[in-house]
Protein backbone atom coordinates (compact mmCIF):
# COMPACT_ATOMS: atom_id res chain seq x y z
CA UNK A 1 0.00 0.00 0.00
CA UNK A 2 1.24 3.48 -0.79
CA UNK A 3 -0.09 5.95 0.75
CA UNK A 4 0.46 9.41 -0.13
CA UNK A 5 -1.10 13.17 -0.70
CA UNK A 6 0.93 13.51 -3.85
CA UNK A 7 -0.38 11.98 -6.62
CA UNK A 8 3.07 11.71 -8.52
CA UNK A 9 4.49 9.77 -6.22
CA UNK A 10 1.56 7.54 -5.75
CA UNK A 11 1.70 6.73 -9.46
CA UNK A 12 5.44 6.44 -9.09
CA UNK A 13 5.42 4.30 -6.80
CA UNK A 14 2.67 1.77 -7.86
CA UNK A 15 4.36 1.80 -11.62
CA UNK A 16 7.48 0.83 -10.01
CA UNK A 17 5.95 -2.30 -7.96
CA UNK A 18 3.45 -3.53 -10.39
CA UNK A 19 6.21 -3.84 -12.83
CA UNK A 20 7.63 -6.29 -10.58
CA UNK A 21 4.44 -8.04 -9.79
CA UNK A 22 3.20 -6.16 -6.48
CA UNK A 23 -0.22 -5.87 -6.05
CA UNK A 24 -0.82 -2.02 -5.11
CA UNK A 25 -3.26 -0.32 -2.88
CA UNK A 26 -3.03 3.28 -3.01
CA UNK A 27 -4.36 5.92 -0.74
CA UNK A 28 -4.34 9.68 -0.72
CA UNK A 29 -4.28 10.46 3.28
CA UNK A 30 -3.93 8.52 6.25
CA UNK A 31 -8.00 8.42 7.05
CA UNK A 32 -8.38 6.86 3.71
CA UNK A 33 -5.66 4.86 3.92
CA UNK A 34 -7.10 3.41 7.70
CA UNK A 35 -10.47 1.85 5.93
CA UNK A 36 -8.62 0.77 2.95
CA UNK A 37 -6.02 -1.02 5.24
CA UNK A 38 -8.63 -2.99 6.85
CA UNK A 39 -10.66 -4.04 3.89
CA UNK A 40 -7.15 -5.32 1.58
CA UNK A 41 -5.05 -5.59 4.56
CA UNK A 42 -1.49 -5.31 3.11
CA UNK A 43 2.35 -6.69 3.68
CA UNK A 44 3.53 -3.69 3.78
CA UNK A 45 2.66 0.24 3.74
CA UNK A 46 4.37 3.11 2.25
CA UNK A 47 3.56 6.29 4.09
CA UNK A 48 4.35 9.80 3.58
CA UNK A 49 4.95 11.56 6.72
CA UNK A 50 3.26 15.51 5.85
CA UNK A 51 -0.22 15.33 4.52
CA UNK A 52 -3.63 16.96 5.61
CA UNK A 53 -5.97 15.70 8.34
CA UNK A 54 -4.18 12.76 9.72
CA UNK A 55 -0.29 12.82 9.29
CA UNK A 56 1.97 9.79 8.67
CA UNK A 57 3.65 9.86 12.23
CA UNK A 58 -0.21 9.79 13.88
CA UNK A 59 -1.66 7.32 10.95
CA UNK A 60 1.54 5.08 11.73
CA UNK A 61 0.76 5.08 15.39
CA UNK A 62 -2.75 3.95 14.44
CA UNK A 63 -1.95 1.09 12.59
CA UNK A 64 0.69 0.14 14.92
CA UNK A 65 -1.75 0.25 17.93
CA UNK A 66 -4.12 -2.34 16.07
CA UNK A 67 -3.44 -5.70 17.23
CA UNK A 68 -4.04 -6.72 13.42
CA UNK A 69 -2.07 -4.91 12.23
CA UNK A 70 1.04 -4.33 14.84
CA UNK A 71 3.29 -6.54 12.66
CA UNK A 72 2.59 -4.62 8.85
CA UNK A 73 5.92 -3.13 8.01
CA UNK A 74 5.45 0.40 7.66
CA UNK A 75 7.90 2.25 5.89
CA UNK A 76 7.70 6.60 6.21
CA UNK A 77 8.49 8.05 2.97
CA UNK A 78 9.56 12.21 3.48
CA UNK A 79 11.80 14.66 1.73
CA UNK A 80 13.04 15.50 5.09
CA UNK A 81 15.88 13.77 6.28
CA UNK A 82 16.89 14.90 9.55
CA UNK A 83 17.72 12.48 12.29
CA UNK A 84 14.86 14.14 14.65
CA UNK A 85 12.41 13.26 11.59
CA UNK A 86 13.79 9.72 11.74
CA UNK A 87 13.73 8.99 15.81
CA UNK A 88 9.97 10.36 15.81
CA UNK A 89 9.60 7.78 12.90
CA UNK A 90 10.89 5.09 15.31
CA UNK A 91 8.79 6.28 17.53
CA UNK A 92 5.50 5.64 16.48
CA UNK A 93 6.83 2.36 15.01
CA UNK A 94 8.13 2.56 11.63
CA UNK A 95 10.28 0.13 10.46
CA UNK A 96 11.63 1.80 8.13
CA UNK A 97 12.45 5.69 6.71
CA UNK A 98 12.84 5.85 3.08
CA UNK A 99 14.13 10.32 1.53
CA UNK A 100 11.76 11.35 -1.36
CA UNK A 101 12.68 11.24 -4.16
CA UNK A 102 13.72 7.22 -3.81
CA UNK A 103 15.12 5.40 -6.15
CA UNK A 104 13.52 2.21 -7.26
CA UNK A 105 16.39 0.10 -5.88
CA UNK A 106 15.38 1.62 -2.63
CA UNK A 107 11.47 1.20 -2.79
CA UNK A 108 12.25 -2.37 -3.63
CA UNK A 109 15.15 -3.38 -1.14
CA UNK A 110 12.36 -2.05 1.66
CA UNK A 111 9.75 -4.68 0.43
CA UNK A 112 12.37 -6.84 -0.27
CA UNK A 113 13.94 -6.80 2.97
CA UNK A 114 10.74 -6.39 5.10
CA UNK A 115 8.09 -9.05 2.84
CA UNK A 116 8.14 -12.69 2.54
CA UNK A 117 6.80 -13.94 -0.74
Amino acid sequence: MVIDDSQTIRRTAETLLAREGYEVVTAQDGFEALSKISEHQPDIIFIDIMMPRLDGYQACALIKNNPQFRRTPVIMLSSKDGLFDRARGRIVGSDEYLTKPFTRDELLGAVRAHVRR
